[in-house]
């Protein structure tokens, strides 16, 4: 199992969660990663291995690399038939013809456990493993004493994670202050034990992140630190570096202060636990923590949601799945639940983002921020043309703000369009990044913003820490010079890091799903149409969330003409439509376990039943298309 799974958001531009953020899907059919490395070197092609009858051949993994690969081995090297290999990629001028690759490593049978996660890691090129003196230091660190530092201990603390949760990072606690509340985020204080430019420094940086899959997590530090050391366990000291704040009765932050302590974590609770205590089934655990400790919490987090709403922030609401791994197989695909735990969880980090934001600008603004852009105007363009196919408007760009965006989700909550207009809603987004210069998040509508709460898994709030303790003198372990003048280029990395994770996440889930799908090919299921492109249509699966492609020549009885402003295809003929958000029934054709992708056919519905499936938008939208014709008709004239 992962040591922490994914976190929940509901501002998903990018990973914008201020613990870790889910997956989501960026484009108009799926997302397409940015195939950025963040190591030199050749290109580099996972795949399965197949023997020809003059050598070895190895079948691309990859759908952005399709195809066979000639591939060069040492003489020496014994190799499997349909054995995983990784091979390096023999550049060449030669444009026709199998290109050549040679061989690196071997990563085991398809049929292994743990394949989908090896072919996501190989192909995105992540390191997984940990040199020597990285090992070394996490290995000799040693916990903390009270000395020098301030004594959190007697503070009911408590940690609220995932049930499969191995490292603990932060802990919450909430106690009213006069009509307000005064709120401690405690963070394990990595900083102490990641030293600038020691060998576990490189390596963080190096990597940037952890990374999630559903089997696995290729963690940023080792173990002995991120499950250990950093990790704020029940009832044992833990260095933390932890933020007071202080709220008015409507949410705003008023003042803060962050201190170097040394706390006890009073529980290790669960986000299902601590949301059925306080709907009033506690266990043996919650039940002495309910009054000090939960109710104060939700009471808190009520106060949050008031500064929230005034803000008017983009409340995207996109369901993220969950593949459920037992004995290395696929047991269950769901949709992840989201509580109030979760959410209260994200407002206390929120907030403290915010106070290490706001405490690092006010010292000179030595920091790195995470910024989140206004939409450009050719993708916002691209989300009007789309809204208008609904018949929704959409404010001037200059007037946009995300209140105006979330009051179109809310309108059309529960409606047929939903789903996909929080899709197309959010790949109109900027992609959040980091960044030394400060331009605010437009979808937290916040004018500054940084990430401080999870430095066990993200470089950058590390960056954050080191800064805040320069900034605030405590400690000789704070920012250097050198990395200062090198915030530009630290920025640039981790958003690169941060991307490469993201897509090699996403692409091990689309394996895990397709694996789960393998043995219902030939079975029809109902889906929605999830995307429109030139080549064809993408539908998503009700059941499951499976996405597949359905090919543009498979289409039924008719030649289809692509209506990108309106997100469909419409028959020439018979003017049938087929448009983003539509609930079609589909067939499953293929499930490649090696490359992840499922293509799917369009099942043909009875003639008396074809009025009940069509689109609620049919009508309008073949008058829209009648209306496109004629205005057409009448520009050529």
């Amino acid at each position: 199992m992962t040591s922490k799974p994914p976190r929940h958001s509901r501002h998903a531009f990018g990973k914008n969660n201020p613990r870790h953020s889910g997956r989501h899907h960026s484009s108009n059919a799926r997302a397409k990663p940015e195939q950025s490395k963040t190591r030199e070197g050749p290109e580099r092609v996972v795949g399965s291995l197949t023997r020809a009858s003059n050598g070895w051949r190895l079948q691309s993994a990859n759908r952005r690399m399709k195809g066979e690969f000639i591939l060069h081995v040492k003489s020496r090297v014994e190799l499997k038939e349909g054995e995983l290999a990784v091979a390096e990629i023999i550049p060449s001028a030669r444009r026709f013809g199998p290109r050549e690759a040679k061989l690196l490593d071997t990563l085991g049978s398809m049929d292994s456990p743990r394949a989908v996660s090896l072919i996501a890691i190989a192909t995105h090129d992540l390191p997984d493993h940990f040199d020597k003196a990285a090992l070394d230091e996490a290995n000799a660190a040693q916990p903390v004493t009270p000395n020098n530092r301030t004594d959190l201990r007697h503070i009911p603390l408590i940690t609220i994670d995932g049930e499969d949760a191995r490292d603990f990072d932060d802990a919450v606690f909430a106690e009213p202050h006069g009509d307000g509340w005064h709120l401690i985020v405690a963070i394990a204080d990595v900083a102490h034990y990641v030293k600038p430019n020691s060998a576990l420094d490189k390596t963080a940086y190096e990597r940037g992140n952890s990374v999630y899959f559903p089997d696995r997590v290729v963690p940023m530090l080792p173990e002995a630190l991120s499950n250990e050391l950093c990790s704020l366990k029940p009832n044992v000291d833990r260095a933390c570096m932890a933020v007071h704040m202080w709220l008015d009765n409507i949410g705003e932050l008023t003042r803060w202060q962050f201190v170097r302590g040394v706390m006890r974590s009073h529980a290790r609770l669960t986000y299902e636990q601590v949301q059925r205590a306080k709907d009033g089934h506690p266990d043996k655990t919650t039940e002495p923590l309910l009054e000090k400790a939960i109710k104060p919490l939700y009471d808190a987090y009520n106060c949050l949601m008031k500064a929230r709403l005034n803000r008017g922030t983009l409340e995207l609401d996109l369901p993220e799945r969950k593949v459920e791994i037992e004995n290395g197989k696929v047991k269950a695909i769901k949709i992840r639940a989201r509580l109030d735990s979760h959410k209260l969880i994200e407002e206390f980090m929120i907030c403290a983002n915010v106070a290490a934001a706001a405490q690092l600008e006010s010292k000179g603004g030595i920091c790195i921020y995470r910024v989140h852009d206004k939409p450009a105007e050719l993708k916002l363009q691209g989300l009007r043309d789309f809204l208008n196919s609904l018949e929704i408007s959409l404010v001037p760009t200059k007037q946009l703000h995300p209140r105006v965006l979330t009051k179109i989700l809310e309108d059309h909550a529960g409606g047929p369009h939903s789903q996909v207009i929080n899709e197309v809603m959010l790949r109109s987004q900027a992609q959040a990044i980091y960044s030394p210069d400060n331009i605010g998040h437009f979808g937290l509508a916040l004018a500054k913003y940084a990430h401080f709460t999870s430095p066990i898994r993200r470089y950058a709030d590390l960056v954050v820490h080191r800064g805040l303790i320069r900034a605030l003198k405590l400690g000789d372990d704070g920012l250097t010079d050198n990395e200062i003048h090198r915030l530009e280029k630290i920025a640039e990395h981790i958003s690169t890091t941060e991307r490469k994770a993201a897509a090699a996440e996403r692409d091990a889930t689309d394996r895990f799903v397709t694996l789960y799908m393998a043995g219902r090919v030939g079975e029809t299921f109902p889906a929605r149409i999830s995307g429109v492109a030139r080549f064809g249509l993408f539908a998503r699966l009700n059941e499951t969330g499976a996405d597949g492609i359905i090919p543009f020549q498979s289409l039924p009885n008719d030649y289809y003409h692509f209506d990108e402003k309106r997100h469909a295809f419409i028959g020439r003929r018979t003017k049938r439509i087929f448009q983003l958000a539509q609930p079609v029934t589909v067939r499953l054709e293929e499930a490649n376990r090696l490359t992840g992708g499922m293509s799917f056919s369009i099942v043909e519905e009875e003639k008396d039943n074809s009025r009940s499936s069509q689109h609620p938008s049919q009508k309008t939208l073949k008058n829209q298309h009648n209306k496109y014709k004629s205005g057409h008709k009448r520009r050529k004239r």
